[in-house]
């Protein structure tokens, strides 16, 4: 098993020297896919792949992991960094590595079911590759989706198995403020739209300051703002974006009515009009309990720290395949000395690809135990 993790490592080094942007990973799949060596499976999502070993018996059991890097220049230095302009910034080339170990040892074993192997691209940005392998029916078959991430909000060589919501849901939201425009020279003449829009990012901090329950949180933060065309002229329009998180449905459904509310009202009272487009993207990532709780006891067993407590606001489409099919998402612990996720100087250690394979298979161990939700939840309690 040590050659086997040594030449992952080697694998990820090649993966992260060589990233693809969402929509563009069709040569990291092929990598992976031959590194494999257990065929050429089916192309999904435009871009990515779904392999299968047989098992005895039974529905599937998935192990995923994201193929897409991100658009940064990386600072980090190693000798296997990337210079083509895209980055492995979150980790994806290291659980693609402890994937990619894990099918490589289960094919040499008589498996109790069915291995299916999902490398699946788009998973940063609005574009999501995991909708379009659920719309395209590719978990037909498949009974538990298994995935584990990296995390630097973690502490080093613990691993994170929390039962229930794990991650939030992100919704982007878009404010057009509308007023009348003119010359700067004369401001009794014009409805600024920028003062106007001004004072709808101040008042957007209600929504999580006094809008929705405390102990269960909202994010919403603007994150870009774009107004005018000279410095002596007042913009007619002037707009604002950015993104709200929850960690419930009915606070989800509240963030969005209460931006509309702000945002329109705010804008009246500097006589301006504003316009509030709101874009789903990813829903909760909601563990399942049975399989969060039986695969925190099998890495426990295997000597790994646990924490069954860890939820973040970030956001996975990881989500999706959780709304059809028991699903499990692990956060493997890196300690933020090697910074953070999206961090153009993150790079977690290699040895964090044999803790993401360990992280996998206890996961595909978990899952050949039936659900039970009443006993699970008791557990987790």
């Amino acid at each position: 098993m040590q050659e086997l993790l040594a030449e992952a490592v080697s694998l990820r080094h090649t993966l992260h020297e060589a990233p693809a942007l969402g929509g563009e990973e069709t040569p990291t799949a092929r990598t992976v896919v031959d590194w494999m060596g257990i065929g050429q499976g089916e192309v999904v999502a435009g871009t990515g792949r779904l392999l299968r070993l047989p098992g005895s018996g039974g529905s599937a059991i998935a192990v995923r992991a994201e193929l897409d890097g991100l658009p940064l220049d990386e600072a980090t230095g190693v000798a296997w960094a990337s210079t083509n302009g895209a980055m492995h910034a979150c980790g994806h080339d290291v659980h693609l590595a402890g994937l990619a170990a894990v099918v490589r040892a289960a094919a040499m074993l008589d498996l109790p079911r069915p291995l299916a192997v999902l490398l699946q691209p788009r998973e940063e940005g609005v574009d999501s590759g995991a909708k379009d392998v659920i719309d395209e029916g590719r978990l037909a078959g498949i009974e538990a989706v298994v995935a584990a991430h990296v995390q630097p909000r973690v502490e080093t060589g613990v691993i994170a198995v929390t039962p229930g919501p794990v991650n939030a849901a992100m919704d982007t939201f878009r404010v057009v403020v509308s007023g009348h425009g003119g010359h700067s020279g004369y401001p009794h003449t014009v409805d600024d739209s920028v003062l106007a829009l001004s004072a709808v990012v101040v008042a957007l901090q209600q929504v999580g300051a006094r809008r929705i329950d405390p102990t269960a949180g909202v994010a919403c933060m603007v994150n870009q703002v774009r107004a005018g065309s000279a410095d002596n002229v007042v913009p007619s329009h002037a707009l604002c974006s950015g993104t709200v998180r929850t960690m419930r449905p009915e606070d989800r459904d509240t963030a969005h009515r209460v931006i509309g509310e702000i945002a329109t009202s705010v804008a009246a009272g500097y006589g301006c009009r504003a316009e509030v487009t709101i874009t789903l993207g990813e829903p909760v990532l909601t563990n399942d309990v049975g399989l969060a709780v039986r695969t925190g006891e099998i890495l426990t067993e295997l000597g790994h720290a646990v924490d069954p407590t860890f939820r973040s606001f970030g956001s996975d489409d990881f989500a999706a395949y959780c709304e059809h099919v028991r699903g499990l998402m692990v956060f493997v612990g890196t300690g933020s000395e090697r910074g953070g996720l999206h961090d153009a100087s993150y790079l977690p250690d290699d040895a964090y690809v044999a803790t993401v394979a360990d992280a996998l298979i206890a996961g595909y161990c978990a899952a050949l135990t039936p659900s039970s939700d009443g006993l699970a939840t008791a557990r987790a309690g």
